[in-house]
């Protein structure tokens, strides 16, 4: 780097700080958004009152009495299919691509209802037979035992039937969309992954927990939801970040005191447990929640999951999915508006343009005009930049900066799910 650069950025970095309000006028504007969104309507229909012309099956939370109840039913179809002289098998709905449908009224993904057989009498399908009776058999133990286990728990149970820990976890997915009810509901929960700080208490289990004593690495968020209660919080937002790294840098300099939010991240791929805390806060707190994800196909992907849901759990969408998150960045034009200097921007590989390409054609992304319009750049420029590209202009730039230049003024791309619609009262052009 030349010798002036360190300098330059030190400079940019300082016309960024002189651009900002002061703190008084930029939470003025956010408490504007917050209570504005409190007033906004939540779309409460549910699959069955959209009368649409395709069939869709959704899971539902079921007792630990009603999962054993389901378990029998099977089992006992089973043995009449056995003595009937149809043989042994299982009718799973089937998860994949051409099966799901994304219903725009509700903005998620969900599942048709197509089922296919799975025959034991059948060299493809035998083995995934017998790890479906071998899951039926273990969650049925559980429900009984009244406790839950970890999915890695569950893997190495019988470890020479499952040999790898996706194969027992793909069918436990299927397990759940046949029985018609949410995984948590059979007692299975995944490894704590997510974490949260910031200014909110919960009740778990009992404990009363309190997030902004949890120091820099937070609260882990617990794998069972169902044992989370009574939610406090004086936050104005939800700040949903991508990754660790940010998280850290965020709750190690206290950035929910400055501005009151809850800070709250599944350290990449959102995990089951993040996604059900968030939409629980969210339910409960009803605040906005604003995503900060990398600028690259992978970072909207993820924002995604969250907004609509995956398709690899698209029967448990209606729990799992958190409506109208607004997008806060990394987005591609931040690159140059933010002056992001060209070493910390990174040149995207062959996948990352496959993926972009991939997005730009699902149905979620081309609802919004605004996505489609960020995407585009990103594919055509070629070029990404992670949450970390704000360092380059000092370590504590992206909480002391970087942020509240993007509360502080009024976006160019606002309206609907998509960009940050926080906004101080209009003002000419100019004085932007």
């Amino acid at each position: 780097m030349p010798r002036e650069a360190p300098k330059a950025q030190a400079k940019a970095a300082l016309a960024f700080k002189k651009k900002l309000k002061t703190d008084n006028i930029i939470l003025a504007s956010i408490r504007e958004f917050s209570e504005a969104s409190k007033k906004q309507k939540v779309d409460t229909r549910t699959l069955s009152e959209l009368n649409l012309s395709q069939a869709c099956k959704e899971v539902v939370d079921l007792s630990t009495t009603d999962v054993l109840l389901e378990i029998e039913k099977t089992i006992l179809h089973v043995a009449q299919s056995i003595l009937s002289g149809n043989g042994f098998g299982y009718n799973i709905p089937a998860r994949s691509s051409a099966n799901q449908l994304y219903v725009p009224e509700l903005d998620r993904i969900v599942l048709k209802d197509k089922a296919t057989f799975r025959p034991f009498a059948n060299m493809s399908s035998v083995r995934k037979t017998a790890i479906t009776t071998r899951i039926l058999q273990l969650v049925h133990q559980l429900c009984q035992k009244r406790i839950h286990v970890t999915k890695r728990d569950l893997f190495y149970t019988d470890v020479k039937l499952f040999v790898e820990q996706t194969q027992s976890d793909s069918v436990l997915d299927d397990v759940s969309c046949m029985l018609g009810c949410t995984r948590s509901s059979l007692n299975v929960v995944a490894s704590e992954k997510g974490v949260v700080v910031g200014r909110l208490i919960f009740v778990e289990d009992g404990d009363r927990i309190d997030c902004t004593k949890m120091g820099v690495g937070g609260k882990a968020i617990p794998p069972n939801i169902d044992k989370v209660k009574d939610l406090e919080s004086d936050a104005l937002f939800i700040l949903l970040v991508e990754k660790d790294a940010a998280f850290m840098r965020l709750a190690e300099d206290r950035f929910y005191n400055r501005f009151p939010c809850v800070i709250i991240t599944a350290k990449g791929q959102p995990d089951v447990a993040t996604r059900l805390f968030l939409k629980k806060m969210k339910t409960d707190l009803k605040i906005p929640v604003l995503g900060l994800v990398d600028s690259d196909p992978y970072g909207l992907k993820i924002l995604s999951v969250y907004l609509s849901g995956s398709k690899n759990m698209s029967y448990d969408s209606s729990n799992l999915t958190t409506p109208d998150i607004k997008w806060l960045g990394v987005r591609p034009t931040d690159l140059d508006k933010y002056k992001i200097p060209e070493q910390c921007r990174l040149p995207m590989t062959e996948q990352d343009i496959k993926t972009g390409k991939d997005l730009l054609e699902e149905e979620f992304i081309k609802k919004d005009p605004n996505w489609i319009k960020e995407l585009e750049l990103m594919v055509k420029t070629k070029e990404k930049a992670e949450i970390q590209a704000l360092s380059s202009f000092g370590f504590q730039y992206l909480s002391e900066v970087g942020l509240f230049r993007r509360l502080n003024f009024r976006e160019d791309l606002t309206g609907g799910r998509t960009l940050l619609a926080i906004a101080l009262p209009v003002q000419p052009r100019e004085h932007h």
